[in-house]
Order: C-alpha cells, then sequence, then structure tokens
C-alpha cells in the first residue's frame, strides 16, 4: 500500500506475473499526517476513496483488519521526501550565504520538524510493526523537483529512516544503487516527462530486492 510510488512496483509485478494485493491509494501529502486513526482496535483511514481501497485489499486477502495480515506488507507511506523538502518552507533555516549551518541537517531540531510532519506515516508504521506484521518501507525515487531543496530532500530521507529503525521496519534502500554522482535519480529510471516519480525499470528493481529478501 502507499502513494503513487507504489504504481511501478505494482506495474512490475504485473508484468512478471507475480501475485499481489495492493497499489496506490492517493498522493503522497496525503499520507504524513492525520489520514488514519485506530478504534477498537480497528484501522480506518480517513479519506473515503483510501478506505474504500484498503477495505477492498482486505477482502481480497479475506483479512478483517490490517492485524489480521498473514504476508509481508510492503508500504511507501511518508517517503515523499519532494513535500517536505518543499525550498521556500526551509528559506528561514539557510545562512546568509543561503547554505545551512553545518550539522543543522542531522540537528534534533531539524529531525523534530521532519518526523512532526510526518507523524501519522510514522505512527502507521509503529503500528503495523507492533501487530507482529512483517513490514518493509520502500525509499521513493531520488527525484527532487524544482520547487524542493535536494539537500532537504535526501535528509529527511535519512531523518526518517532513523525514526523506524527502533520499530524494526526493514527499509528498502536502493540509493546507492539507482542515483548518479550527484545523488540523483538516473535518466533510465525516470518516468519520462513526470518531475518525481520512477519508471517500470525503478519498479523492477524494487521488485528483485524484495524477492532478494524472500516475498
Amino acid at each position: 500500500m502507499g502513494d503513487s510510488h507504489a504504481g511501478p512496483i505494482g506495474r512490475a509485478a504485473t508484468a512478471a506475473g507475480l501475485p499481489f494485493v495492493g497499489g496506490p491509494m492517493g498522493a503522497g501529502r496525503e499520507f504524513t499526517a492525520s489520514f488514519f486513526a485506530v478504534t477498537d482496535g480497528a484501522l480506518t483511514f480517513h479519506a473515503e476513496e483510501a478506505q474504500r481501497l484498503y477495505r477492498g485489499f482486505l477482502d481480497e486477502l479475506g483479512a478483517a483488519d490490517l492485524t489480521d495480515l498473514t504476508v509481508p506488507l510492503v508500504l511507501t507511506f511518508g517517503f515523499s521526501a519532494h513535500f517536505y523538502a518543499t525550498t521556500e518552507n526551509w528559506r528561514i533555516y539557510r545562512d546568509p550565504a543561503g547554505g545551512y549551518l553545518p550539522g543543522f541537517t542531522t540537528s534534533q531540531l531539524f529531525d523534530a520538524i521532519v518526523q512532526a510532519m510526518a507523524a501519522d506515516a510514522l505512527a502507521f508504521y509503529r503500528h503495523a510493526a507492533g501487530a507482529g506484521l512483517r513490514v518493509l518501507a520502500v525509499l521513493p525515487p531520488q527525484r527532487v523537483p524544482v520547487h524542493s531543496d535536494a539537500t532537504i530532500f535526501q535528509a529527511a530521507e535519512d531523518c526518517l529512516c532513523r525514526a523506524l529503525a527502533p520499530a524494526a521496519v526493514e527499509l528498502v534502500d536502493l540509493r546507492a544503487r539507482v542515483t548518479d554522482e550527484h545523488g540523483l535519480q538516473r535518466p533510465e529510471l525516470c518516468e519520462p516527462d513526470d518531475p518525481i516519480h520512477g519508471n517500470l525499470s525503478f519498479g523492477r528493481l524494487i521488485l528483485a530486492e524484495l524477492l532478494d529478501r524472500g516475498l
């Protein structure tokens, strides 16, 4: 389950003839804060369309709730780093030369800001992992649109990875394999005429990684 970044993974699985249940449930910005609730042990999504899709996924698997799943849960929620990295939001933290003070992007302040923006996404991962599910978080394509700051983009991803480590969430992090010398997604793994998404080839790399992990 996830945002639009889940799309290439599903397309790759479909092309390979591999069975799966799930897919994109909305835009990345919809799955950062205040997007779900757990009431009397049952998880629900606030957005009507996300809830409809979620219930459909569960029905396909014969499960009443997320915590009843017996298959691994692959998620992209909360990793829309370009959303957190909107340049204008970070202008106040820049020094007169236009950069950031040394240590800012690894500081407690930075972590607190990013984790506040991704609060519900982090809570979702912790809820699923706490229920005993095998949970995998897939990092997004390393594509930084014009309205986002590349330094913040990359630092926000690192922050989220650190935040999920204590929850025993497995990170599917292909950054070292898919980027150029600047840390950006290589062109052959980018969706054409699209500023943020990976293509089918990128999805196939993620799928191969998942299969290597025994999924």
